[in-house]
C-alpha cells in the first residue's frame, strides 16, 4: 500500500472516533453549542500533522504479528494511534501558548482562533482526556488495558518533564547562554520528544501484539531512545541548514534563543571572543544578529556541518548495532520494527 494510501486509511477511522466523542457529550445531556465546541477542538488540533506518530502504531503492529490485519486489528491499531495524535495536539495546543505562536500546520493556532482565547487550556484537557474515555471503550476487556493506561500516564508525565527543563533552560526573553549545555539538551531532546515520539508508538504496539516479556521494552527503549535522539538533532540542524522549500518552514531557533544542538556544539568549541559574539547575538530578533550567529558556526574550528556530518554516521552506526544485537526469537521483537523508523529517520531532508 502506498504511502498516501496508509494515509487515506489511517485518517478514514478519524471521524468515528469524534462521533463517539461528541455522542458521549450528548448522552450527557451537554448543550448543542458545548458539543460543536468539542468537535471543532478535535478537527482544528488533531488531524492535520504529518500523523508518522500514529500510523507508526499500525505498521509496527502489522510487522509484529508478520501479517496483514484484519478489520477489526486494524481499527485498534489505529485507534492507538489516534490516542498518540490526540496527546500531541494535547501538548501543541499548550505548547503554542506558552510559547505565543502564531501558526501551527498552516493555520493560526488554536488559541488564536477568534473567540477561542484561553478557553485553549480548558481545549487542551479535553484533548488528553479523549484518550482515556477511548482507551476505556475498546481496550477495557483487554488483559493489557492497564499497560497501555500506564503508557500514556508515564510518556504524558516524561514529556512534560521535558517541557520543563526547555521552558527554563532557554526563556525567549531572557538569553542567558550559560545555562545550555549539551547534558541539557540531551535531556530535552530525549524527554520531550523521543519518549512519545519513538518509544510509545512501538510500545503500544507490542502491547496489542502479545508481547509481554518486559526485557523487550528495555530494548525497545534503549534502542529507540538514541534514536529520538538522533532524530531531534538532525531537527536542530535542519532548521539552520536545510531548504526552506524542502522543510516547508523558515528556521527560527536562534532567533528563539533554542538550546539546540548546534548551539551547545558551539559553545563548546567557541573561543573566548566567539563566545562573546554568541552572548551578544544570540537570541536577538534581527536578521543581523542571526547572521553573525550563523557565521560562528561555520568558522573553521566550530564547523556545524562537518560536526554534524560525523555525529549523524556514528549515530547510525550506533543504532545499527543494536538493532543487529536484537534476538528475535527470545524477545518477540522484530528487527525490522526498528530498520523502518531509521529508514524514515537517516539523511532526511525535512
Amino acid at each position: 500500500m502506498s504511502s498516501a494510501n496508509r494515509r487515506e486509511r489511517f485518517l478514514s477511522i478519524f471521524p468515528q472516533i469524534v462521533e463517539e466523542l461528541t455522542a458521549y457529550l450528548k448522552k450527557e445531556g451537554m448543550p448543542k453549542d458545548a458539543v460543536e465546541w468539542y468537535e471543532r477542538v478535535l478537527d482544528h488540533n488533531t488531524p492535520g500533522g504529518k500523523l508518522n506518530r500514529g500510523m507508526s502504531v499500525v505498521d509496527t503492529v502489522e510487522i509484529l504479528k508478520g501479517s496483514d490485519l484484519t478489520e477489526e486489528e486494524y481499527f485498534k491499531a489505529a485507534l492507538l494511534g489516534w490516542c498518540i495524535e490526540l496527546l500531541q495536539a494535547y501538548f501543541l495546543v499548550a505548547d503554542d501558548m506558552m510559547d505565543q505562536s502564531i501558526t501551527r500546520r498552516g493555520q493560526p493556532c488554536w488559541y488564536r482562533v477568534p473567540g477561542v482565547g484561553n478557553i485553549a487550556i480548558n481545549d487542551a484537557f479535553l484533548l488528553e482526556g479523549a484518550i482515556y474515555f477511548l482507551l476505556k471503550k475498546h481496550f477495557r476487556q483487554e488483559k493489557y488495558y492497564v499497560d497501555l493506561l500506564e503508557l500514556f500516564h508515564d510518556v504524558t508525565f516524561q514529556t512534560e518533564i521535558g517541557q520543563l527543563i526547555d521552558l527554563i533552560t532557554a526563556p525567549e526573553d531572557n538569553v542567558d547562554l550559560s545555562k545550555f549545555s549539551l547534558e541539557k539538551h540531551h535531556l530535552i531532546v530525549v524527554y520531550k520528544t523521543a519518549f512519545y515520539s519513538f518509544y510509545l508508538p512501538v510500545a503500544l504496539a507490542m502491547r496489542m501484539a502479545g508481547v509481554t516479556d518486559e526485557s523487550a521494552y528495555t530494548e525497545a527503549l534503549n534502542i529507540l531512545l538514541p534514536l529520538g535522539e538522533y532524530f531531534q538533532v538532525q531537527d536542530d540542524y535542519l532548521d539552520c541548514y536545510g531548504d526552506e522549500k524542502v522543510i516547508g518552514k523558515i528556521g527560527t531557533d536562534i532567533l528563539d534563543n533554542k538550546c539546540s544542538w548546534n548551539i551547545n556544539i558551539a559553545l563548546q568549541n567557541a573561543t573566548p571572543e566567539q563566545r562573546q559574539i554568541l552572548d551578544e547575538n544570540y537570541g536577538r530578533r534581527d536578521s543581523a544578529s542571526e547572521k553573525k550567529v550563523k557565521e560562528i558556526f561555520a568558522s573553521s574550528n566550530i564547523d556545524i556541518s562537518g560536526r554534524f556530518a560525523k555525529y549523524e554516521q556514528e549515530s547510525y552506526d550506533k543504532i545499527i548495532k543494536m538493532i543487529e544485537q536484537v534476538d528475535e526469537a527470545k524477545t518477540g521483537l522484530k528487527k525490522q520494527v526498528f530498520v523502518s523508523f531509521l529508514e524514515k529517520v537517516y539523511k532526511r531532508a525535512k
